[in-house]
């Protein structure tokens, strides 16, 4: 298969002499200041890559995958050693971390030289990442609309060349949703599958789930493979059936592929994201696979439960960070009230709903094998759309449901969630998501290997530092 451009091929030519990690470093620092105008980076610390990157040219020769390859962190969730993680709010000092985070240590492992932190919304609470202590993250791709969130800085990142893959995290779509804005990969990993420790400072009961956003399934794939197992909790440690990479290219036994939404509950999806997810489901049936129509009031009730779920979860959790409610956004302080009038048995009965809402989507995949959807409503959403500065935080929720209504299922039900390009309209990427059973991640990267081939992936900007 012709490959885009990606990590793996920049971390090859590293290796083989072509350039160096001090080059392509000082190739991403270039990029990431004549894109300052996207608002991608919050914080940029130069140096710190320069000496990691001139560290690396000067060790040993090894074969990690991603050699010398520059990424970046997300503002929210894993830390890196000598990056402030401050979730783009006032509240939080800029402290430089002490120590790497298990995940961002499995990050460097795997060859890969953290050198800034990525624009988050305000402790993630949005589907764009336009924090009040800015930057205000765009989309390279059309700068007067949103990369998305909470991983925003991370897509527009990577859309832009800047680095080949960036860390991003998912509680409601977080990884998924950027990953649609602008035309990448973004694999939320079945629970338990990446390291959420030593702190466990983005547990979220479970919601979140850490790992990039990418240019390839084959980076997405690689890194999967890096970062998954031995995870140390707290919960059990899926078999994913790595190595990942190595089996992308064989095509999956013909499967039961459910299609939601069906033709006639396609109600708030624009026509070009149903269309999209119509011809993806043709490729699937033209490759052998066995279409199953799911219609949208099938879900409907697993997607309230979800959205309940997540609504005191989220709020719980930024009570229990927020003492004082001063130094946040309108929006931020209204979430974090909201948790504190959550009750214990308001918070044992949500944390009830998420059970049966993973049973529920269990028995569905007891019928079929993977459940295509849309992962848009619609295109990127204009810059503004998602306004923090009020209190309303169930209108807020409102307008990210509507955004992407399949997305925070996968969260509260612990599976495994792509989401892919497959199209364009009007020049702005349209994008299907694919769920799958707990530790069906290769799988759905195995079948978004056959989407890749009929409609393959360009990018406007090419990766900075990539030889010609």
């Amino acid at each position: 298969m012709n490959e885009p451009p990606d990590g793996l091929a920049l971390a090859a030519a590293i290796r083989s002499g072509r350039t160096t990690a001090a080059a392509t470093m000082e190739a991403a620092l270039a990029r990431a200041g004549d894109c300052r105008p996207l608002g991608a980076i919050r914080h940029l610390a130069a140096e710190l890559g320069r000496r990691h990157a001139a560290a690396c040219d000067a060790g040993a020769d090894r074969e990690e995958p991603f050699r010398g390859v520059p990424f970046l962190m997300k503002d929210l969730g894993a830390a890196a050693e000598g990056l402030p993680i401050v979730c783009s709010s006032r509240a939080i000092p800029p402290l430089p971390a002490p120590a790497d985070s298990d995940l961002a240590r499995r990050f460097r492992d795997a060859g890969l030289i953290p050198f800034g932190v990525t624009t988050v919304p305000e402790f993630g609470l949005s589907l764009a990442a336009e924090p009040a202590i800015g930057p205000i993250a765009r989309n390279p791709l059309d700068p007067t609309r949103t990369p998305g969130g909470s991983s925003g800085g991370a897509a527009a990142a990577v859309a832009a060349g800047i680095v080949a893959l960036a860390h991003a995290t998912d509680a409601g779509g977080s990884i998924r949703v950027p990953a649609a804005c602008c035309g990448l990969v973004g694999l939320k990993p079945t629970r338990g599958a990446t390291p959420g420790g030593p702190a466990f400072g983005n547990h979220l009961g479970g919601l979140a789930c850490e790992l990039v956003v990418s240019r390839s399934l084959r980076d997405t794939a690689a890194t999967l493979d890096a970062c998954a197992g031995r995870a140390h909790g707290p919960f059990p440690d899926p078999a994913l059936g790595a190595p990942l990479l190595a089996r992308l290219d064989q095509p999956p036994s013909p499967l039961r592929i459910g299609v939601c939404p069906d033709a006639e509950t396609a109600a708030g999806i624009g026509a070009a994201q149903r269309e999209a997810v119509l011809h993806a489901a043709d490729v699937f049936a033209r490759a052998g696979h066995r279409l199953q129509p799911i219609a949208t009031e099938r879900l409907t009730s697993l997607q309230e439960d979800s959205a309940l779920v997540f609504d005191r979860i989220i709020s719980v959790n930024l009570a229990r960070l927020l003492g004082d409610l001063s130094a946040v956004e309108p929006l931020s302080a209204a979430v974090a009230r909201r948790g504190m009038a959550v009750t214990a048995r308001e918070l044992q009965e949500a944390e009830l709903t998420g059970v049966r809402v993973a049973n529920g989507l269990w028995t569905l995949f007891d019928g079929i094998d993977v459940l295509l959807t849309p992962m848009l409503s619609g295109p990127p959403p204009k810059l503004g759309s998602f306004p923090t500065d009020h209190g309303d935080v169930a209108l807020h929720w409102r307008r990210m449901a509507e955004c992407a209504p399949f997305a925070t299922l996968a969260n509260v039900a612990g599976v495994p969630a792509l989401s892919i390009p497959h199209g364009l309209s009007d020049g702005l990427p349209l994008s299907v998501q694919l769920i799958g059973p707990m530790s069906g991640d290769g799988l759905l990267l195995r079948l978004a290997r056959l989407l890749q081939a009929v409609l393959p992936w360009r990018f406007e900007a090419t990766i900075a530092g990539m030889p010609e």
